[in-house]
């Protein structure tokens, strides 16, 4: 298995027997609990053209390829901070420190707050947009008690 970019920017699958697949994508296949782990490399078509079980064993040019195309696709900030919520009833709006800066969401409901593994949890705002809590216990204790007022 051979990864590159072609003349457009489109990675471009080439297997072992020859055959290229232009425009492949990579699909991580458990994004939220397992954000390293397995990858599906889909063609244009939408049709799975490679498994990729661990993509840690992929050559470092492969590698480098898949995460720069991983991170152009993906877009799940990290909420590291609670600062301030509106009101503890929903609707709610909800102004909050991210790994990519500053944010505001509005919670629709305590059902857009999902746990995930551990204490992890995702929370979709009203646009749809997935916030990431990497970790419940580790927000700092004013946050925790907001946070904990929607669980």
């Amino acid at each position: 298995m051979n990864l590159s970019r072609d003349s457009h920017g489109r990675l471009v699958l080439q297997e072992a027997d020859g055959t290229a697949h232009a425009g492949v994508v990579p699909v991580r296949a458990f994004p939220l609990t397992d954000p390293d782990g397995a990858i599906s490399l889909v063609g244009s078509d939408g049709r799975e053209r490679l498994w990729v079980a661990d993509p840690a064993a992929l050559p470092e040019t492969a590698r480098a390829l898949l995460a720069e195309e991983l991170a152009r696709r993906e877009f799940a900030p990290v909420i590291e901070r609670l600062l301030d919520v509106s009101t503890f009833s929903t609707p709610s709006t909800w102004s909050v420190r991210t790994d990519r800066g500053d944010a505001q969401l509005v919670l629709k409901g305590e059902e857009d707050i999902r746990r995930l593994a551990g204490t992890a949890l995702l929370i979709t705002d009203s646009h749809g947009v997935g916030y990431r809590i990497a970790d419940a216990r580790a927000l700092d204790k004013r946050s925790r008690r907001l946070l904990e007022r929607f669980l």
